[in-house]
């Protein structure tokens, strides 16, 4: 099938970057002067950053707002974000690709957007995409399909020729579910890949499987 559009994951998925996830819940929540009471990586790692400072609120009793919050854990990534984080193997190689086969893309984040056009313009790949939604401004995390709906109205692509590119378990199952081409990304943070493996159209240990890549999204 040759596809007309894709919708790209950043985390995980286009930025290996989820090294710095593993105990940002907890270093922030410790900044404000609580104590973290269980493994919040885990706890977090299904949410968007506006859904996880509502947990913090509930659950902690943090007496921020969630804007505040969101912006205290934003200023403690943007570093990172802005001076190091790496594309993963393969990344900049499969845009051209597809920019050149004249496939639409553009990008659903959990992550807000500043960070990601600052990563991704330093990586030098942010202008191969058409647009970038994330779940703080759709107003719901990828455990529904809001964001992927948005992203397909912006590409005006059918959405059986419209792949999802993701690492997570619970996005890739939304994506699926929503009847899009999905195709999943191993990502090491991500224990299910048993899971994902059975629910992807497309199972891709990383980027540089072209030949795979080809034969699948673009012949």
């Amino acid at each position: 099938m040759s596809i007309q559009g894709a919708v790209f994951d950043v985390d995980g998925t286009l930025l290996d970057s989820m090294s710095v996830w593993d105990t940002a819940g907890e270093k922030y929540l410790r900044s404000i002067g609580y104590e973290p009471r269980e493994n919040l990586n885990e706890v977090f790692k299904n949410m968007s950053l506006l859904q996880a400072a509502r947990y913090y609120r509930t659950e902690y009793g943090v007496t921020l707002g969630d804007d505040e919050i969101v912006d205290g854990v934003n200023a403690m990534l943007e570093q990172y974000y802005r001076f190091e984080t790496p594309l993963k193997a393969g990344v900049r190689e499969l845009l051209a690709l597809l920019r050149r086969k004249g496939v639409r893309l553009c990008i659903a984040t959990a992550t807000d957007r500043y960070l990601v056009e600052a990563a991704l313009d330093r990586c030098g790949v942010l202008s191969c995409f058409d647009g970038i939604f994330t779940c703080g401004e759709v107003g719901h995390g990828k455990d529904e399909p809001y964001i992927f709906e948005e992203a397909l109205r912006l590409l005006g692509t059918e959405r059986a020729r419209t792949v999802v590119f993701d690492d997570a378990l619970y996005a890739v199952r939304t994506a699926k579910e929503a009847g899009f081409l999905v195709a999943a990304v191993c990502d090491s943070h991500e224990k299910a890949q048993d899971s994902i493996r059975a629910l992807a159209d497309l199972y891709l240990e990383d980027f540089t499987q072209t030949e795979k890549i080809r034969e699948y999204l673009l012949d």
